[in-house]
């Protein structure tokens, strides 16, 4: 009897060991190796300023409260785009914005970050002279743009497509 319960608790033990290095990430099994800085792919820098530079983002956007039954039409016409030199994830994107009765061309400082391939823009209460200061999550794939905006008290939801200008 006693050699049953030393068995059951060295198996007991043995579980609860092998439970928490799986938790733990020491011991994944079944799971990928996991991506180390050596391993881990460089984002597509050039492609994106390429893609973006002389692109249109049209679509629509919400705005929280109100209804979903129509959705404002939107358009960002994005001259150039560049990483600047020196900086980890700092863009210059120069675009004309409509938006309400404004219709601007300015640059803008917006931080793109990458997951895998995948860039996404990011602005933390940036200030855009004569709209105002703006926060956004913005994700490309696709010829596609989503994500969330706000202004000031008020934000939502952004979606379209991203399209190259026609020359004229």
């Amino acid at each position: 009897m006693k050699r049953t319960t030393l068995t059951a608790t060295a198996l007991t033990a043995l579980s609860f060991l092998a439970w928490s290095l799986t938790w733990s990430g020491s011991f994944p099994i079944g799971a990928q190796e996991p991506t180390t800085p050596s391993t881990k792919p460089a984002p597509p820098i050039a492609d994106f300023e390429e893609y973006l530079t002389g692109a249109v983002l049209t679509g629509v956007f919400t705005v929280d409260g109100q209804s979903l039954d129509k959705l404002e039409p939107e358009s960002y016409e994005i001259k150039s785009a560049k990483k600047l030199d020196g900086y980890d994830s700092v863009w210059e994107i120069t675009t004309r914005i409509k938006y309400g009765k404004n219709d601007i061309e300015v640059p803008v400082e917006i931080n793109v970050e990458w997951v895998g391939k995948t860039p996404i823009m990011v602005m933390d209460s940036a200030p855009i002279p004569g709209l105002g200061t703006f926060s956004a999550r913005v994700v490309f794939h696709d010829k596609k743009y989503a994500g969330t905006w706000k202004h000031d008290d008020k934000g939502g939801h952004l979606f379209g497509r991203v399209e190259k200008k026609e020359a004229k």
